[in-house]
This record gives structure tokens, sequence and C-alpha cells, in this order.
């Protein structure tokens, strides 16, 4: 299963020929490269996963996603002595 996790995009910059930028998620900054989203504009909002932005997305969509993986943080879905969910529930 891959995740992928919401942030607004707060720089831009060019490495070795690639866009590249730093993503704000959740108020940790990370660098993720922007070649599959080559119209992403400072303050708009993308899917990151393993470095990769992957598609934009809206202000209220980005928001949502965020608060659901809150929900499962508060609730130890996250917690390495838990049992994993049973296939049934995913």
């Amino acid at each position: 299963m891959c995740l992928a996790i919401p942030g607004k995009l707060v720089e831009l910059s060019n490495e070795n020929g690639l866009k590249m930028g730093v993503v704000d998620v959740n108020g940790s900054k990370t660098r993720a490269c922007l070649e599959y989203v080559p119209d992403i504009q400072l303050g708009q909002y993308t899917i990151v996963h393993a470095g990769f932005a992957l598609k934009i997305i809206d202000e209220e969509d980005a928001a949502e996603s965020l608060k659901l993986w809150q929900e499962l943080i508060e609730s130890g879905a996250f917690q390495p002595d838990r049992e994993p969910p049973s296939p049934e529930l995913l």
C-alpha cells in the first residue's frame, strides 16, 4: 500500500535541470521533485509520495486529507505494538 501526504508548495528551485521544491506538510518541510506537476505554482497544494509531487490538489481536499491523517494518528493506528487491521476493514 502506498501513502501520499498533501502539502503546500512554499519554495521552487531548479536542481540539475529538474524542477524541485519545498513542500510544507503540516508544519514539516520536505524537498520534492516537481517534474510530474510542471504547472504547479507557489501556494498550491500537492500530494507527495517518496519525494515526488504526484498531482496538484485544491486547499479543501488537502485539509480533508490532513484531518483524516490526524484522526488516524490520534486513534493509535501507527503505534508499533498494535496489530494491523484485518483486511476486511481496509
